[in-house]
């Protein structure tokens, strides 16, 4: 007999889904994974297959399997070594059978279908104490929505292993393209933060760019061409319905940006041939000028806790990064090394800011400190650009452009140590990207 607790998980753009926690024996000393700058080898994990409806069960499986070893955290123990067969989710667990492979964590699921729901139970041993890990879990959802559940999985293996937020059931906004260069056909669509699932959230009658979620992931604000000049629009994602909120043929908007509590919309606003940061009150609609000079300032980004932005301006000469309070004031310089800095993002933790850094015909995505010391370059090639945080603020995702005429962007992500770069797996081009928040 176990005791219960039922939380609600919402879904902007699909219903909702049941989570049930199943208590299991406390321990002291949990397995852990140490995430430095200095590992090298991944912890080998075992994920035999899961019991029960036998192809929801094994799609379930592979998808938390790819998860974690996608992190480059992971090793999955093949299935061609494994010594121990579990013949049910309840059976105990032979932990000589998986030391002798060497399997540190070990993954055991059980996957139940009743017409359209399933139900999934989950629990994580610690191979070498020879216990379980943490509690066992059991996610109740439309059968529809299997591959959330699987995230959700994959979300509380990661955490406890790492200590770290997850980011798996997470969602991308994001720019498709497609035609020749010199006439780029350009719509906005969501994901799963791993390419799956996708929705379209514009059509392609106009020119779109730089989608931006709000901080719960409910809206997301980008710039638009249907009425001949760059103006922003705001998107409610659930109803895929959207509103202007700036117009006019006297101005220009774009690079919009939410504030991380959704009241605020920062942009740049060109008018007179002088372009700056600006604020816009999301509810009224009422603006006011952050940055005020002859210099060309775009590419907003809000800290964590809304009170700076950082910024692009070439108000030095070369485009540099300078971060300044919502109420103004002078903006403090942050990059300056050789090279030009644009598309600064500040991460979820507010501890760094990525950026884009051209210097030497090369394109860079890097990271610095918020007073701009310890940069560090994550990536090199002929065009890398856009670079968006995972919401647990340990993964980038940029925009890769191929050298050539036929080059074709595509998105890719890097460990903030400059690790595990990976392609998403995409069957078009695609930029600009928006990394949402973690669904709940």
């Amino acid at each position: 007999m176990f005791n219960r607790l039922t939380l609600t998980l919402s879904l902007a753009l699909a219903g909702t889904t049941a989570l049930l926690a199943l208590p299991a024996a406390a321990q002291d000393g949990p397995l852990r994974i140490e995430i430095t700058d200095g590992i090298t080898e991944a912890m080998p994990i075992a994920i035999p297959p899961f019991h029960g409806d036998a192809e929801v069960a094994q799609q379930i499986r592979k998808v938390v399997a790819d998860d974690l070893t996608g992190t480059g955290l992971f090793r999955e123990i093949p299935a061609d070594a494994q010594v121990s067969r579990p013949g049910s989710f309840t059976e105990a667990v032979a932990y000589e059978d998986w030391r002798a492979v060497n399997a540190q964590g070990l993954v055991r699921a059980e996957v139940t279908r009743a017409g359209d729901n399933i139900s999934v139970k989950f629990r994580l041993f610690d191979v070498f104490a020879g216990e379980p890990q943490g509690d066992g879990m059991q996610f109740d959802a439309r059968a529809s929505d299997w591959r959330r559940a699987a995230h959700k999985i994959a979300d509380q293996i990661y955490t406890r292993l790492t200590g770290e937020q997850a980011y798996f059931d997470s969602r991308i906004a994001f720019v498709q393209e497609t035609g020749p260069k010199d006439a780029r056909i350009k719509r906005i669509g969501v994901m799963d933060y791993d390419g799956a699932n996708i929705l379209w959230m514009t059509d392609s009658s106009s020119l779109v760019l730089a989608p931006r979620f709000s901080r719960d992931g409910r809206q997301i604000v980008y710039t638009s061409f249907d009425s001949g000049f760059p103006q922003l629009r705001v998107l409610d994602v659930a109803s895929v319905a959207s509103r202007a909120v700036t117009q006019g043929t006297d101005s220009m908007a774009f690079a919009p940006a939410f504030s991380p509590d959704g009241r605020w919309i920062a942009y740049s606003l060109e008018r007179g041939g002088n372009t700056d940061i600006w604020l816009m009150d999301a509810a009224t609609g009422a603006q006011r000028a952050v940055t005020n000079g002859p210099s060309i300032e775009t590419s907003p980004s809000f800290s964590p806790d809304g009170r700076r932005i950082v910024f692009e301006s070439d108000r030095s000469g070369s485009p540099q990064l300078y971060v300044v309070g919502v109420g103004g004031g002078e903006p403090v310089r942050i990059s300056f090394s050789d090279g030009r800095y644009g598309s600064p993002s500040w991460s979820p933790k507010g501890d760094l800011i990525a950026f884009t850094k051209q210097v030497g015909g090369r394109f860079h995505i890097g990271t610095m400190r918020i007073d701009g010391s310890q940069e560090k370059t994550l990536t090199e090639s002929f065009l890398d650009e856009s670079p968006t945080w995972a919401p647990n603020g340990r993964v980038v995702m940029f925009t890769r452009v191929a050298a050539g005429g036929n080059g074709q962007p595509r998105l890719h992500s890097v460990d903030i140590t400059g690790r595990n770069m990976r392609p998403l797996s995409l069957d078009f081009a695609a930029s600009d990207p928006s990394w949402g928040p973690l669904m709940p």
